[in-house]
């Protein structure tokens, strides 16, 4: 059953996405057709390219509002540990749509390439060269902005929509270069910017998507994080040592096992006691730590008095 406490977080984290998405898709509705007038009337390739890119920024962030809000769902019967990973099946859902907008763009720019008679193309306006100027700054913004809002609330769709605006604002560098580049007197450099710009998405495509497949198959948490854990136990009252430390990312949120040693002469009241506190603690240090399941096991002191029958059953006696 999750706790108030899970419960604030997960409204928190809900909100807070959902406010960035809408910033977001406003900023790239409007930038989208700022870019794809600016390609037109200025004939450039590149910008055109660019605002595809920006449009898919929309796409992308819906996908991003629908995983979020799945996602922070409370768990239920069928779900028991709750929905978290659905917030990883929106970010793969998320690189696919950015590797087809790459792959795209790419093929485009080949294609130009690839049909020679550079001398017959057109030079891009002044006005495509502005708007790749207006569109990496804002697109800067944006990666910065939906960024920090991922890293407070811990969000890797969230974090992945940042990535996108940084392809989108690296492309429009690509695209500020090609742009200028055609007029000064190398229209090739317009494709070629495209074909750059494919590259760019292209890669952090792959990185989102590599990102969330670790995230669905329990991959551990990083050994830095591992042994900051083992550091707070073995600072609880009651813990002699630790047997194990498991750990598996699960969407955004971490489960974490653990097998701890304790003296094998305590209550089992008290054997509780500091399971719950280690329970505790790792729940209070690590906030994306959605549960902590411990596991006490006895240990024997070496001034221990061991009783006849236990005496009989180490020396194999019946």
């Amino acid at each position: 059953m999750e706790t108030n406490e899970n419960y604030n977080v997960a409204s928190e984290y809900k909100k807070t996405a959902n406010r960035v998405s809408v910033v977001t898709i406003s900023v790239n509705a409007v930038l989208s057709v700022l870019k794809l007038l600016a390609g037109i009337f200025a004939s450039s390739g590149a910008m055109l390219s660019d605002a595809v890119h920006s449009a898919s920024d929309v796409l992308s962030t819906v996908v991003v509002i629908v995983g979020v809000n799945i996602s922070s769902r409370k768990a239920d019967k069928e779900h028991r540990y709750g929905h978290e990973r659905l917030e990883c099946v929106a970010s793969i859902i998320l690189a696919l749509i950015l590797a087809e907008t790459g792959m795209a763009i790419g093929w485009n720019g080949i294609c130009v390439i690839a049909g020679g008679n550079y001398e017959n193309l057109q030079a891009p306006g002044l006005l495509a060269l502005v708007a790749a100027i207006v569109s990496t700054a804002v697109k800067e913004w944006m990666y910065w902005y939906t960024r920090a809002a991922a890293k407070r609330i811990n969000s890797d769709a969230l974090m992945a929509d940042a990535w996108h605006h940084r392809s989108d604002s690296l492309s429009s560098i690509g695209a500020f270069v090609g742009i200028l580049g055609a007029r000064l007197g190398f229209p090739v450099l317009d494709p070629i910017a495209s074909v750059i710009i494919c590259l760019f998405i292209l890669k952090a495509a792959f990185d989102i998507f590599r990102d969330a497949t670790d995230k669905m198959v329990d991959k551990s948490c990083g050994s830095e994080t591992e042994q900051c854990m083992k550091e707070v136990i073995l600072k609880q009252d009651g813990v002699e040592g630790i047997d194990e430390l498991k750990t598996r990312l699960f969407g955004a949120r971490i489960y974490v096992d653990v097998e701890i040693s304790a003296d094998g002469n305590i209550t089992l009241f008290k054997a509780h006691e500091i399971a719950e506190n280690v329970h505790g603690c790792i729940e209070r240090e690590f906030k994306t730590v959605k549960h902590c399941m411990v596991h006490v096991n006895p240990i024997k002191k070496e001034n221990d008095v061991i009783s006849d029958s236990e005496a009989e059953s180490e020396n194999g006696q019946t």
